[in-house]
């Protein structure tokens, strides 16, 4: 709906507003005249004559879609509006524009069109969310301040775009498949919507290996789906899980679409992570696991993309290639580290770690930080499943 409405507003606050009226207008009329048939299409042209309304009673209609929303005639820019048919997906474009800095592109993007909350989104980035919601601020007025314009990229200007469009789609598939807040474990709609925005990246640059990375990462994830909540509701971690229940299709199309992506010489931090899926739908089973395969793609990683959060995923590799012993000693060197101060997933690593190598009040302790720190209702169960076996 936003997304649809930005094209008729060319203003970002303007269209935020007329969504929200098209909401308050459906709570008013709906109970009395019933939902109609098509609620979104209702939304979304409600909110659309919103905001046309609006720009007439301003009477600087023609100024705001010139200004702010061009949509040129150079030559190739139609042909990728006819491939870029999805509101969104030109819209994560337009928000992915080089004059705002590459975290305020994903930032802004993630929580306009993407459905994100301000607190998930400050998550994702490991920040207060005060600071995240200052940010966002910051990058709306930036657009309408810089002016800005508001119109899908010609082929050219693509390759300089598509990094940070890459990285929001990412960001919407990890937070889809683990929720870091609710009562479900995944939120099936995110999940949907970064495949169906990569399968469109993967038609407007067919021969890109990152978008092939992408793609391919997102379908090995997104075929262990079925088997990561066990019957009772219960979390399922990848040593447990029934490994005949995963998707063969989706592991045969992400598989080949990972050889596409390796083929680039050094290869990007996509096609780096799609290998590491790769790694896992492969094995037949968690202990014929190839971890030490693992810890040398992590390394390869963390080098091309020193993230806080590969560095300690390259820990639990070690952990599990080397020993609980060794793999401690590696996460200890990152609880300096302040992005992962309150990241739960270090602390759960190292309550783990510590429980195998039977230091069981420590182990303790850091299950408790990561109870603390988990929002999530299953993870939150499991921890303290965890927690409870070694009280007990």
């Amino acid at each position: 709906m936003l997304a649809a409405t930005v094209r008729v507003a060319g203003d970002i606050d303007l269209a935020e507003e007329c969504v929200q009226d098209a909401y308050a207008r459906a709570l008013a009329t709906w109970p009395v005249s019933g939902i109609p048939t098509k609620p979104g299409a209702w939304l979304t042209t409600v909110a659309r004559r919103r905001a046309i309304d609006h720009l007439r009673q301003r009477n600087v209609r023609d100024r705001v879609l010139q200004g702010l929303y061009v949509v040129e005639s150079e030559d190739g820019v139609e042909t990728n509006i006819t491939a870029m048919s999805d509101d969104r997906l030109r819209l994560i474009f337009t928000c992915c524009h080089p004059a705002l800095s590459s975290e305020a592109q994903i930032a802004l993007t993630l929580r306009l069109l993407c459905g994100l909350t301000t607190s998930e989104v400050a998550r994702m980035f490991l920040v207060p969310e005060s600071t995240m919601a200052a940010r966002i601020t910051r990058a709306k007025k930036k657009i309408v301040a810089a002016r800005v314009p508001y119109r899908v990229p010609s082929s050219d200007e693509l390759p300089e775009r598509i990094d940070a469009v890459l990285t929001v789609v990412h960001l919407l598939f990890t937070t889809g498949h683990t929720a870091p807040g609710g009562s479900e474990l995944v939120r099936r709609d995110l999940v949907e919507r970064s495949l169906v925005l990569a399968r469109m990246l993967r038609s407007l640059l067919p021969d890109s290996p990152d978008v092939a990375g992408l793609l391919a990462l997102i379908l090995l994830a997104d075929a262990r789906s079925r088997t990561r909540v066990a019957t009772d509701g219960s979390l399922a971690l990848l040593s447990d899980q029934d490994r005949s229940q995963w998707d063969a299709a989706e592991i045969a199309e992400g598989l080949s679409l990972v050889r596409e992506a390796l083929q680039r010489r050094p290869p990007g931090r996509f096609a780096l992570m799609a290998a590491i899926a790769a790694v896992h739908a492969e094995a037949p089973s968690w202990s014929a696991t190839d971890w030490r395969e693992l810890v040398g793609l992590y390394e390869l990683l963390v080098r091309i993309w020193p993230s806080p959060v590969v560095a300690l995923n390259r820990a639990v590799a070690i952990g599990l290639a080397e020993g609980p012993a060794a793999g401690l000693v590696a996460l200890d060197e990152l609880t300096t580290e302040p992005q992962l101060a309150s990241y739960r997933y270090l602390a759960a690593a190292r309550a783990d770690f510590l429980s195998r190598l039977n230091r069981l009040d420590e182990a303790r302790d850091a299950y408790e930080v990561a109870i603390a720190l988990t929002d999530n209702a299953v993870e939150h169960e499991f921890l303290a499943l965890r927690l409870a076996a070694i009280v007990s």
